[in-house]
């Protein structure tokens, strides 16, 4: 493997897309709090579990349109004991309402819906649905479980069985049999939903392989869904019990987010969803967001889901564990800005995203880079692009700064091959102990022209003129403490081009034999050695990053790659050519002798 940083393989990119889940639709918005008032708190008292009884009348609220809460009614069937966790019981409901009956169930979207007894005590928060399909009967998180900030226990489980007994009884409350009902509960998928990227998009790069699941995502479901303008949409005083309540990763051109329930409001802080968003424990940094539902849409053959847009960001989650999320009103979280600029022809645009999760910003920079590039380019055309790129932030409070350059062509979709480099770099700069990514920043210059150089042979300078070398009979010959000459020509099936380039013989070389490798940097094969020594590893410190950037052979550039083996020892010289003003591919290898 090269060590160069341009990976098409997009090795490092946190993707979370796939398209076969249900998608949930989230918005552009703005990156300061919405000017309204905090909502009006209700300090729900909690209703003891060992006090429900079979049969036992319910009612609750939730949001199937707008943002103003429902009532639905219910009964219980039962509490399966430690069914979430320890200590944490899961009360079994069968929920009724004009559109639970037009849906055929429970919703995704739902969680976080309070739950009442008939005295108003909050009994807790809708969360969990039958895992084999639509259905009306609910799993539901005691708010008990859920008013202490969800203390809970490590380990998060998304599917709660279901006993033989139970499973009867389930049946006799429900259109369910008790073979479905055995399948037992599990947990709402929290689809995460996104804006200002196609379907087209997520689902090419799901096929691409290159997703790296994260272990903090519990439901992992990505998808399109529709989108709002920036900065319109509901206001914090939205957010009550019964009332929506989003979740985001990342808002504005590219809004990550969940969309539920808030179950409880009171003294400036918020309680929801009934079950974990990304399960990060107390340390969570997503933003806190109003949303509009648009619509509850029918699945026959899963849950039926919630459309909504997101408003502008109203607070930070602080708390995100195994009973749901908890939140505060006031101030946001702390974002890094990822910026992409792009122009094509007369067309420009520059666009923007706050991500509040650093680790999704690898994510973020590869779709920010490419929904900006479709806004301009509209369309998966061939062309090439120069793309200037800088990475900010700091490690331990010390500042730092990348920035760098690369070219890339593609006769497919320049849109797509331009994408990959600083969403791995993202990831990899992220990866560092102590480093706090704050912007990343992106600038493309596209044309049409998709033309790439070929390295179509190697020349070197003997007694005055310039000699093809390659082949058992045609080697370099070197000399000891000398500076060889060299020049590779370039041909874009029009033109020629000559490119000079040397390497430097090491004085105590004589006598060595060994290769060299000329190849485009747009070439990514041309390393052959098997010793682990050629090999580049993923550098694990800002030192090791800096070095590598320095040392990265642009697509555009020549790659010059010189490794002597003498008696005692094995020398490697490593230089690279200027760059040219177009991708350069092919590589070629010749024998080089070092005499006197």
């Amino acid at each position: 493997m090269k060590p160069t940083t341009a990976n098409r393989r997009g090795r490092a990119l946190a993707s979370l897309t796939t398209v076969l889940g249900l998608g949930l639709a989230s918005a552009a918005v703005a990156s300061s709090p919405a000017q309204s008032a905090e909502p009006a708190g209700d300090c729900a008292v909690p209703f003891p579990v060992s006090a429900l009884t079979r049969d036992q009348p319910v009612h609750g609220l939730t949001v199937t349109s707008g943002t103003t809460p429902e009532a639905f009614t219910g009964s219980v069937i039962g509490v399966l004991e430690d069914g979430i966790g320890p200590d944490i019981d899961m009360i079994m409901v069968r929920l009724s309402s004009p559109e639970l009956e037009r849906v055929g169930g429970i919703w995704q979207g739902m969680s976080g819906s309070p739950v009442y007894a008939a005295d108003g005590s909050i009994i807790g928060a809708v969360a969990y649905g039958l895992s084999w399909g639509p259905s009306p009967v609910a799993g539901v998180t005691p708010f008990a479980s859920m008013d202490d900030y969800l203390a809970a226990p490590a380990g998060a489980v998304s599917e709660i069985p279901v006993t033989t007994r139970a499973a009867r009884v389930i049946a006799q409350e429900s259109n369910v049999t008790a073979a479905q009902a055995a399948q037992g509960f599990s947990e709402f998928e929290m689809p995460l939903g996104v804006s200002g990227v196609s379907v087209q998009r997520l689902a090419r790069a799901d096929k691409a392989g290159l997703r790296r699941q994260h272990e903090w995502l519990q439901g992992g479901t990505y998808k399109m869904g529709a989108a709002a303008a920036a900065g319109q949409g509901p206001g914090a005083e939205t957010i009550v019990a019964g009332g929506n309540i989003a979740a985001s990763l990342s808002y504005g051109d590219v809004t990550a987010a969940g969309v539920g329930t808030a179950t409880s409001v009171c003294a400036g802080r918020v309680v929801g969803f009934g079950h974990p968003m990304t399960y990060s424990g107390g340390d969570s940094t997503l933003s806190l967001h109003p949303a509009d539902a648009l619509y509850i849409q029918e699945e026959s053959l899963g849950a039926p889901f919630k459309l909504a847009n997101l408003g502008a960001p109203v607070g930070t989650i602080t708390d995100d564990h195994r009973t749901g999320i908890t939140g505060f009103f006031g101030a946001l979280p702390g974002t890094t800005e990822v910026t992409s600029e792009v122009g094509f022809a007369d067309r420009s645009r520059t666009g923007s995203t706050r991500v509040s999760v650093q680790d999704f910003l690898p994510d973020t920079a590869f779709y920010q880079n490419l929904l900006n590039h479709d806004a301009v380019i509209d369309g998966a055309t061939e062309g090439s692009e120069l793309q200037t790129w800088s990475i900010a932030g700091e490690r331990n409070g010390t500042p730092f700064e990348f920035d760098s350059q690369n070219r890339y062509a593609s006769d497919s979709d320049i849109t797509w091959a331009a994408a990959w480099q600083v969403a791995d770099l993202a990831w990899m700069i992220g990866r560092v102990p102590g480093v706090t990514i704050t912007d990343i920043d992106v600038a493309s210059e596209v044309t049409p022209d998709s033309s790439t150089f070929e390295l179509t042979r190697i020349e070197q300078r003997r007694g005055g003129s310039w000699t093809r070398v390659g082949g058992k009979s045609s080697p370099v010959i070197a000399k000891a403490g000398r500076a060889l000459r060299m020049r590779a020509v370039l041909s874009d099936g029009t033109n020629t081009k000559v490119v000079p380039f040397g390497a430097d013989i090491p004085a105590k070389s004589l006598g060595s034999v060994g290769r060299m490798y000329v190849s485009g940097g747009d070439t990514s094969d041309f390393f052959l050695f098997e010793d682990e020594e050629f090999f580049f590893d993923s550098p694990n410190s800002l030192a090791a990053i800096e070095k590598m950037l320095a040392s990265q052979v642009r697509n555009d550039q020549l790659s010059i790659f010189l490794a002597l083996e003498g008696r005692r020892s094995v020398k490697i010289v490593r230089s690279q050519s200027e760059p040219q003003e177009k991708v350069v591919d092919g590589a070629k290898r010749v024998r080089v002798i070092v005499a006197r």
